[in-house]
């Protein structure tokens, strides 16, 4: 089944492959968050599906929102948000398999799973800092949640990238294996788990994710205000332009 640049395939084992079709960075927009809210949805509405792998095609498992291009001004932090939301609101358990980067709302992506599957490799940013904005997609309430909130505190500040062993240390990723093994041990991992009673399951997710929905989307709502107040801010002009430049930016707090 395709979903504009999400395919989804389900599996003789209840476990269902969604994966996006963006390479090499597989940027997110609107259309792309929606498709991967219905491809999510489908599955949830399936008696033969049980746990979900969420996988990307190419060198990154996504680098977030092209801020660079003029679309990312059309898909304001609100409008991308509320399709973020969808995928929390999904019952299904969802392990990521972050073959590359997972930078800025891509770090997002990979923490609305339950679990992440990653090799030494991958690459992990919360690079909003870095790019004179405040971060989103919820990560006010998942990454503290995953490594703690000194940590957190640590990635969102600096910014600074790291990579799988680093992020398996932290526990940002749950499994650490080689770079031609990341989607086969994901899948492994979604296949244990689908081999568990599937009610009990989805009752298990639901009582340990009971305030996270609720959390996550008061959480988008101001890191929705926050981002577009700063996108009028010179520091952010500054971000992206020296993002693109490649090199560090020169931020004057204004």
């Amino acid at each position: 089944m395709i979903f504009g640049d999400v395919s989804l395939d389900i599996g003789d084992d209840a476990v269902a492959t969604v994966e996006i079709h963006r390479p090499p960075h597989n940027y997110f927009d609107q259309a792309l968050l929606r498709s991967l809210a219905e491809a999510y949805a489908t599955v949830d509405a399936r008696s033969d599906c049980r746990a979900i792998v969420l996988c990307a095609e190419g060198k990154s498992f996504c680098a977030g929102a092209q801020l660079a291009r003029p679309s990312a001004q059309s898909d304001g932090p609100s409008t991308l948000y509320a399709e973020a939301a969808r995928l929390f609101e999904s019952a299904m358990p969802v392990v990521a398999a972050v073959q590359g980067a997972a930078i800025g709302g891509g770090l997002g992506l990979a923490c609305a799973a339950d679990f992440r599957v990653a090799c030494p490799e991958a690459r992990f940013a919360a690079n909003f800092a870095r790019l004179g904005f405040h971060h989103g997609f919820a990560l006010t309430v998942t990454l503290p949640l995953i490594v703690g909130q000194q940590a957190a505190l640590d990635l969102l500040y600096t910014g600074r990238r790291i990579g799988g062993e680093e992020a398996a240390r932290l526990g940002l990723c749950d499994r650490l294996v080689d770079p031609a093994s990341v989607r086969d041990a994901a899948h492994a991992l979604a296949t244990e788990i689908a081999g568990s009673a599937p009610l009990a399951v989805r009752a298990i997710r639901a009582t340990m994710r009971r305030d996270l929905v609720a959390g996550v989307r008061d959480a988008m709502a101001n890191e929705a205000a926050e981002q577009e107040r700063l996108r009028t801010t010179n520091d952010f002009v500054e971000g992206v332009r020296a993002t693109a430049e490649r090199r560090p930016p020169r931020f004057e707090g204004r």
